[in-house]
């Protein structure tokens, strides 16, 4: 008797599908992990129903990887029923792990975005106003939808979490370990992250002067040399806040390191983070104040994720 195939699932929630392609993007390795394990759900890929998950015995999927967000109450179900019939829950991605660009949209509420992408976008015509709603009836029937929530929310805000591997999507040589830790067996402790504990600045070989910043640019205001640290060109990057595990791909292309791959070691608020970082080298006080889009510079990847979370609700 050959030794038992393991059982592992992927899931695709509030995401854009990057995460799920990133899977195959270890490229040939890929048979080493289908001859270890068998996928008994991966709705992307194969004609699975949640019916046939809900079936499954508790605690039957040895490992899923979830990717997304947790926006509708169709989200949070299968978050709440993959993490009961798995024994490893592994939060994939910058949208499990800290809401992604979609969690910007808690600074306002679900009826400001309907409002403005069905009714005000330049290119929408909808005369009759109509937005989504949880139920409508057609000819054929009626159609049902899962609620949008009002707050984006993380997977680990919503289920308990086994290991996390943040990024957009997370880094191929990540993937590739998280992988081999699970087909081993040599996991790492509970709560780990699967990138380095380091920060992006550890891997990137940009030199830095450690300069006082008196002007704010944007990246195409400066002629990038390609070996200076952004930070000492007057562009924010957000690799002092951010973790490592991408081989600074941005700024190894000449692109400041937008926050991806989430918090860095012993960071709690990457934002915070990052605006500290800048507060420290300011010449004054008033140079933060040329940051365009303070929201989406430091929090891109990770409102969801900070102290901050949402606008406040009136």
């Amino acid at each position: 008797m050959g030794k038992e195939k393991l059982k592992i699932a992927f899931y695709w929630a509030a995401s854009c599908g990057g995460c799920e392609v990133a899977v195959l993007d270890i490229n040939e390795k890929i048979l080493d992990v289908v001859a270890a394990a068998d996928i008994v759900f991966w709705p992307v890929a194969i004609d699975i129903k949640y019916k046939d998950v809900e079936a499954m015995p508790e605690k039957s999927i040895d490992a899923c990887f979830f990717n997304g967000a947790i926006r509708t109450e169709e989200n949070e179900k299968m978050a709440k029923l993959l993490r009961q019939k798995s024994k490893i829950l592994v939060a994939f991605g910058s949208c499990a792990n800290d809401g992604c660009v979609k969690s910007l949209a808690n600074l306002w509420d679900k009826d400001a975005v309907f409002e403005r992408a069905y009714l005000e976008t330049p290119s929408t015509e909808n005369p009759e106003s109509v937005t989504p709603k949880t139920r409508v009836k057609v000819k054929e029937g009626e159609l049902e939808l899962p609620e949008i929530y009002d707050t984006v929310k993380t997977l680990p805000q919503t289920v308990d979490v086994d290991y996390t591997i943040s990024g957009c999507p997370p880094p191929i040589p990540a993937i590739l370990e998280m992988f081999n830790a699970f087909i081993s067996g040599n996991l790492p402790p509970k709560g780990s992250s699967f990138l380095p504990n380091k920060s992006i600045c550890d891997e990137c070989p940009r030199e830095k002067n450690d300069k006082q910043l008196s002007e704010i640019k944007r990246i195409y205001e400066i002629d990038d040399d390609g070996e200076t640290c952004f930070w000492d060109q007057g562009v924010i990057c957000m690799g002092p806040a951010t973790r490592a595990g991408c081989g600074a791909q941005c700024p190894n292309v000449n692109k400041p390191c937008t926050g991806c791959g989430g918090p860095g070691p012993r960071v709690i608020d990457q934002g915070a983070a990052a605006i500290s970082a800048l507060a420290s080298i300011a010449t004054d006080p008033e140079v933060v104040k040329q940051v365009v889009d303070p929201i989406g510079t430091f929090y891109m990847y990770s409102l969801a994720n900070s102290i901050l979370r949402r606008k406040v609700k009136k």
